[in-house]
C-alpha cells in the first residue's frame, strides 16, 4: 500500500503496463520529457525511452489515427487527450474507426486502445479545458467508456482499460488529480471495471454519481449523516456499458434516486440512469428519480463555475425533495 495523488496513481499503472507488456506505447502531446500538462507520465519517457512514450504533434486526430494503426499491428497503444474539449478533432477516428472496426471485420481486427481523457471543471481553466463529453461516446456501440473517481480505482481501471483487449475512452477528473489515498497495486483485489461499487451504504436514499462528482455525493452524504439521514452513493465507474443491477439493487432497498454529474443534464448520462431505474424499479420507488446535473449551457467562465458545477447543498436540496413524497 502506498499513499498516491490520482495522477501518481495513474502513472504507477502506466509504469506497471509499461514493464509488464513491451507492445505498450504512449503517445500524445507533451506526455515525454514534460511528463503532461498533469504530470501523470512524469518520468516514463527517461526510464522506457522515447520509442514508447512518444511526443505528438498537436493534433489530435493524428494521435488517435495513429493508434488504430499501431494497435492493428499488434500493439497496444494508450493515447493521452491533454484537455476534454480538445478530443472533438479525434471524434471522426474514435467513432467511425475505433468504434467500427471489430464489427466491421467481424471481429478479426480487435483494436486495444485506451484514449484516456481528463475531463471535468474546478480547476479555474479557460474554455474547452472543462468540458464532460462523456455522453457523445457513452453512445456510441463499440466502445467502452470508464471514468475512475480516486487514486485507487484510476490505478486498477486504467490497469485493466489496457488489458482488456477492447476499445476504451478513459475519462479522469481533472479536479481531483491532486487529491490522495491508499493505492493497492494487487490487481486480484479489484472489481470488475466494467462494475459500479457502492462507495457508501446508506438506506434512506440512492446517489448514483461517477467521476469528480463521487467526493462530492460523499460529502452531501456526510452533511446527511449529521442530520440523521442516511444516504448510500453509488459510484458508476463504467458508463457503458452501465451496471445498472448494482444501481437499482440499491433502489430497491431504499426506494429512492437521484443521479449527479456534471455535464449537462439534456440527454446526460442520467437520463440513461433514469430511465433504466424506472423500467426495472418502478413498483419499488417511493418517489420520481430526480436528477442533479450542470446547466444546459457551454461551460462558463472560471469565476462561474462554481455556480455551475453541482455541490453538496444541490445534492442535499434533491434528496430533501425526495424525502417529502
Amino acid at each position: 500500500m502506498a499513499r498516491l495523488s490520482l495522477s501518481a496513481a495513474l502513472n504507477s499503472g502506466l509504469r506497471q503496463v509499461l514493464e509488464d507488456d513491451p507492445k505498450a506505447v504512449i503517445l500524445g502531446e507533451d506526455v515525454g520529457p514534460l511528463g503532461g500538462v498533469f504530470r501523470v507520465t512524469d518520468g516514463l519517457s527517461k526510464d522506457f525511452g522515447s520509442d514508447r512514450v512518444i511526443d505528438t504533434p498537436l493534433a489530435e486526430s493524428s494521435i488517435v489515427g495513429t493508434a488504430i494503426g499501431l494497435a492493428m499491428r499488434g500493439y497496444h497503444p494508450v493515447c493521452e487527450i491533454q484537455f476534454d474539449g480538445f478530443v472533438y478533432p479525434a471524434f471522426n477516428q474514435i467513432v467511425s474507426q475505433l468504434a467500427k472496426m471489430r464489427a466491421r471485420t467481424g471481429g478479426r481486427v480487435p483494436l486495444p486502445v485506451v484514449v484516456r481523457i481528463p475531463c471535468g471543471g474546478g480547476i479555474g481553466a479557460v474554455e474547452h479545458h472543462s468540458e464532460s463529453n462523456e455522453a457523445y461516446f457513452a453512445h456510441t456501440a463499440g466502445l467502452r467508456v470508464v471514468i475512475c473517481s480516486d487514486p485507487q480505482s484510476g490505478h486498477w481501471m486504467l490497469r485493466q482499460a489496457m488489458a482488456c483487449g477492447d476499445p476504451v475512452i478513459f475519462y479522469e477528473p481533472k479536479r481531483r488529480y491532486w487529491e490522495k489515498g491508499e493505492v493497492s497495486a494487487d490487481l486480484a483485489l479489484a472489481p470488475a471495471f466494467d462494475r459500479a461499487v457502492v462507495a457508501q451504504a446508506g438506506s434512506d436514499a440512492t446517489v448514483v454519481c461517477y467521476g469528480g462528482m463521487v467526493a462530492t455525493c460523499l460529502e452531501a452524504a456526510a452533511i446527511a449523516a449529521e442530520e440523521g439521514r442516511s444516504l448510500e452513493v453509488v459510484d458508476l465507474r463504467s458508463l457503458s456499458p452501465l451496471d445498472l443491477d448494482t444501481v437499482c439493487a440499491s433502489v430497491r432497498k431504499t426506494g429512492r434516486c437521484v443521479v449527479v454529474h456534471e455535464a449537462p443534464g439534456f440527454a446526460g448520462l442520467g437520463a440513461e440512469v433514469v430511465s433504466g431505474v424506472t423500467e426495472r424499479c418502478f413498483y419499488e420507488l417511493e418517489a420520481p428519480v430526480l436528477r442533479v446535473t450542470g446547466f444546459d449551457l457551454p461551460y462558463p467562465p472560471a469565476k462561474y463555475e462554481n455556480q455551475y458545477l453541482p455541490d453538496a447543498d444541490r445534492v442535499l436540496a434533491a434528496v430533501d425533495k425526495l424525502l417529502e413524497f
